[in-house]
């Protein structure tokens, strides 16, 4: 038997900025356990994004609210057919995709360092635009195109 909910564990914060989004990147963008290359690569783009470190850090934080989804559509069968059924998005979950949309869509780009690349993306993204900015409006779309199918709720 079950002995309750599952707290989840707090998550420490990087050690240049305290900031436990700037954790979540560095551990997404690391390949093969390299963490030492994936926060290279991560502090290398905040430091190029502004001179101060405190703009930087809001700049990276803006650009990852931008690409964070507000709903999405979750599958659901009821008798027989499968429904996308439109859902909001609780804020870690959206947090967690916005920050996979943006690396994804720097790791798409080829010919140039993934430090060019994420910093090319996160400034699209903090101006509204590029391939995490188009993901976050195909889910948002998706959401708007199944409203219909909403009753079904889970």
């Amino acid at each position: 038997m079950r002995s309750g909910p599952i707290r989840k564990e707090p998550r420490p914060g990087d050690p240049i900025f305290k900031s436990k989004l700037v954790s979540r990147v560095v551990n997404l963008v690391m390949q093969e356990g390299k963490k030492s290359v994936a926060e290279g690569i991560v502090y290398g783009v905040i430091d190029q994004l502004a001179e101060d470190k405190k703009q930087a850090l809001e700049l990276f934080e803006g650009a990852i609210k931008n690409v964070m989804p507000k709903t999405e559509v979750r599958s659901r069968r009821v008798g027989g057919a499968t429904y996308q059924i439109p859902s909001p998005v609780r804020y870690d979950r959206s947090e967690a995709l916005a920050v996979r949309w943006l690396i994804n869509a720097a790791r798409k780009k080829k010919g140039k360092p993934m430090e060019e690349k994420l910093l090319e993306e996160i400034k699209n993204a903090a101006q509204g635009v590029g391939d995490a900015i188009k993901k976050r409006d195909d889910v948002h779309k998706m959401a708007e195109a199944n409203k219909a199918f909403s009753h079904f709720k889970f």
